[in-house]
């Protein structure tokens, strides 16, 4: 969202305006070495070279079980084809069991866990492994993605709508009592409630599905209202909400946001698909609660990404 805005920033300001603000929104975002400990001879090789995949990584800090936010709770692995007329975003539940490499430091992984363990063990260059892995599929960049400063990057864009598909309560919010009151219905939210209502778990019977689902809702709904008249019309606006996303984010160094931007520049939220990575279920290994992926079908739709073949993703992540 950050590099499709920017664009706009950098063709209404002039070539010397535009420059150095592009240089300072760039200057501002943190790199993280993504690749450097990722052994060459472990990934997957390359299929079709023009398409990207960009491995997104949320970590919410005040996720009651996340101990020093030390563990990735949203991960997105999002497909931008060839032709970079679309993206697909598929969810990958942070429960799911998989075989996680050995850590650099030899003191963890090499056994099956919970994906997100990968992060905790290994930080960001182990996440890589292990997702690359699971699916098969080469990523190419890697986003992440604050969610103390998630509040800001909403309240920039003056709230978002959203469509509440059933009434709850959620019991860690950021309101003092820890407590918020969403009823079913399209409504306007502000940060805190956005934030509230992307991580609330515990009101649903399907749990970490459920914010799945109302992640991809914020983000759609994000994208929508920043591309809108309303902001890209206020360069005021704009800048804030190019400015709070820019310190949310983190990406990998070797990501040219302006030439992604350049290519995603047409790219709005009609365009985007999300999908959730097949799964056979929830049950218990050991004394952990897990979520079962569906090799086969799972197989299928990472298939069908590493061969970009948009197509055949959209019918698998049906």
């Amino acid at each position: 969202m950050i590099v499709l805005l920017v664009v706009v920033l950098l063709a209404g300001g002039g070539m010397l305006a535009g420059s150095l603000y592009y240089r300072s929104v760039n200057s501002s975002i943190e790199r993280v070495d993504a690749f450097e400990e990722v052994p060459e001879e472990s990934r997957p090789q390359v299929v079709a070279k023009d398409a990207m995949n960009i491995m997104v990584l949320g970590s919410d800090s005040r996720e009651p079980e996340n101990a020093g936010g030390s563990r990735s709770d949203t991960i997105i692995l999002a497909h931008l084809p060839a032709d970079r007329s679309s993206a697909q975003l598929i969810s990958i539940p942070r429960d799911t069991w998989v075989p996680v490499p050995r850590s650099k430091n030899g003191q963890h992984g090499g056994r099956d866990a919970k994906i997100n363990a990968a992060y905790a063990w290994g930080g960001v260059p182990l996440m890589v492994q292990t997702v690359e892995r699971f699916t098969g599929v080469r990523v190419d960049h890697v986003a992440m993605v604050d969610f103390a400063g998630f509040k800001e990057i909403v309240d920039a864009l003056g709230g978002i709508e959203i469509d509440v598909e059933q009434s709850f309560t959620s019991t860690h919010s950021l309101n003092p009592d820890s407590r918020r009151e969403f009823s079913k219905g399209r409504q306007t939210m502000d940060g805190a409630a956005a934030l509230d209502y992307a991580r609330e778990r515990y009101a649903f019977a399907d749990g970490d599905f459920a914010r799945i689902r109302h992640q991809q809702q914020v983000m759609r709904a994000i994208l929508d209202k920043a591309a809108s008249g309303g902001t890209l019309s206020s360069p005021t606006k704009l800048n804030s909400f190019v400015r709070a996303t820019a310190n949310a984010v983190a990406v990998d160094k070797s990501m040219s946001l302006l030439d992604l931007a350049m290519e995603l520049r047409h790219l709005r939220s009609g365009n985007l698909g999300f999908y959730t990575c097949p799964v056979k279920g929830t049950g218990r290994v050991g004394s952990e609660s897990v979520v079962f992926a569906d090799t086969a079908k799972a197989k299928g739709l990472f298939d069908a990404v590493r061969r970009d073949s948009v197509t055949e993703i959209v019918s698998a992540g049906k």
